[in-house]
């Protein structure tokens, strides 16, 4: 059996150091990945000092990985260090721009999912912190983001000290569709999620949070409308800040 199927996400790490051998071995080969016209646009800023994962974790909301973990990976949608090479070779770039970025974070994300696998393959665990394109402009700050770099993904890392169950995830006819998009019908969705939302887990979600329905707890707590559209002002500023936009 692989690693993918066996994968958990690690929030706890042992008082063990990731080598720093071994952690440039992984973004190495990580570097293998797919990426756009061969540009490699991403580029990735370790914080392993106490007082440089402190700074970083009020971006994360204070969540106790950020400070807890060995090392702490931001991987950043890079248009800047292709620009600088085109403007040192008499070459006029024009990657100011959305689709630029789109560009650029799909290979920083690319590059994620690999090194992700790459370490779990060798015993490390990590943590995919989706919180970094909520509050974008403190990574920025702290990190001395230059022009056309944008923070898109961020991996806390370390050696597993707990082994939580797997959680759950929908059958592939939920998301695969032959040919052409089927749309889902009200008795598909019953299908697709009655294990979910049957979960002993889930239905206590609902019980405590005094919810109806397991959809409720993510629209009316964990993302609402409100928190999207002001976090996405937050990214858009960002964006303009980063002059992406």
């Amino acid at each position: 059996m692989n690693t993918i199927t066996t994968r958990r996400t690690i929030r706890r790490y042992a008082d063990r150091d990731v080598e720093p051998t071994l952690l440039s071995q992984l973004l190495s080969q990580a570097s293998r990945t797919q990426t756009m016209g061969n540009l490699q646009l991403y580029s990735v800023v370790i914080t392993r000092s106490a007082e440089g994962k402190a700074k970083l974790a009020p971006a994360h909301f204070n969540q106790p990985m950020v400070t807890q973990a060995p090392v702490v990976l931001t991987i950043c949608a890079d248009f800047h260090r292709t620009t600088t090479w085109c403007e040192n070779r008499k070459a006029v770039p024009g990657y100011n721009n959305l689709l630029s970025f789109l560009n650029a974070a799909i290979d920083a994300l690319l590059f994620t999912q690999t090194f992700c696998n790459l370490a779990e393959e060798e015993g490390l665990g990590c943590c995919y912190l989706g919180t970094t394109v909520y509050q974008p402009q403190l990574i920025i700050d702290t990190l001395h983001l230059p022009s056309l770099v944008m923070p898109v993904a961020t991996i806390t890392l370390g050696w597993p000290d707990e082994e939580p169950p797997l959680t759950d995830r929908l059958g592939i006819e939920a998301f695969v569709h032959e040919e052409t998009y089927t749309d889902y019908t009200p008795e598909a969705i019953d299908r697709f999620y009655k294990t979910k939302e049957q979960l002993e887990e889930n239905r206590h979600f609902c019980e405590i949070n005094n919810k109806e329905t397991l959809a409720q707890i993510f629209t009316d707590l964990r993302y609402t409308k409100k928190d999207n559209e002001a976090m996405s002002e937050g990214l858009l500023a960002a964006l303009r800040h980063q002059g992406f936009l």
